[in-house]
């Protein structure tokens, strides 16, 4: 009986799955370029799995099949697994590397890779930009997915936060330009130009970020202050953008 129950629950997840990713996908087939198929499939730190209702009801499969379904949807549509913490954590940046290796061996359709890149100033640039060229050396595109650069430190969880700042200086905000401005520089040197997706903010303003609700702290982690005004760390991600490399 239980794994009669087990796999009716499967079929039954499988069918939502199905029918909620063909719905969407569907629906603005030809006018949504590309799709996060799958998110946030790894746990905060490390090569373990997420324990979602996914992987505890289909297993690991689940996640070839939401991008079957998403290609049976939009054939010409690019498809993503996106995560955080994949430019600064090993293991997880290698089980994100791995997983991609297996659904690809399975020719299933994938065709990038999602650095979220919620990063903090103390993360070194070397670990970014290493991060980057093993990501790029798979061939998918790379989309840098939901930039912003804070000062103060969390661990992950939700108000986890630790307020090292109290105050944003100008000494700190040229320093957060010239992180803005590194970050670009290396995706643009790093990644070939044929697997340059974008980059995307998360949030534009720090009035709006999800940093301070979420962590519980004061921080300043994106291109426009509270009053919508650009910071230098928008003159950064344009300097960026225009030098030669």
């Amino acid at each position: 009986m239980v794994e009669e129950k087990a796999l009716k629950d499967t079929l039954w997840l499988a069918g939502f799955m199905k029918d909620y990713i063909t719905t969407y996908v569907g629906r603005y087939k030809g006018k949504v370029a590309g799709w996060d198929v799958v998110n946030e499939a790894f746990e905060s730190a490390g090569g373990a799995m997420r324990e979602t209702i996914w992987y505890s009801v289909m297993g690991k499969d689940y996640i070839a099949k939401a991008f079957t379904y998403a290609h049976e949807a939009d054939p010409n549509a690019v498809l993503f697994y996106n995560d955080f913490n994949i430019e600064r954590d090993t293991l997880k940046l290698n089980a994100t590397l791995k997983l991609i290796e297996d659904l690809r061996e399975k020719n299933i359709p994938i065709h990038g890779l999602g650095f979220q890149m919620h990063i903090r100033m103390d993360i070194p640039d070397e670990v970014i930009a290493n991060a980057l060229k093993k990501a790029a050396d798979t061939g998918l595109k790379i989309h840098l997915s939901e930039v912003d650069i804070i000062f103060n430190t969390h661990n992950d969880t939700q108000y986890g936060g630790e307020q090292i700042y109290t105050e944003l200086t100008d000494d700190m905000k040229k320093a957060q330009a010239e992180k803005y401005k590194n970050l670009v520089k290396m995706y643009r040197s790093i990644v070939p130009k044929a697997q340059q997706y974008g980059i995307t903010f998360w949030d534009f303003t720090d009035r709006d970020s999800w940093i301070d609700g979420f962590f519980s702290i004061t921080d300043w982690p994106t291109i426009y202050d509270d009053n919508l005004q650009p910071k230098p760390a928008y003159f950064g991600v344009l300097e960026g953008l225009k030098e030669e490399l």
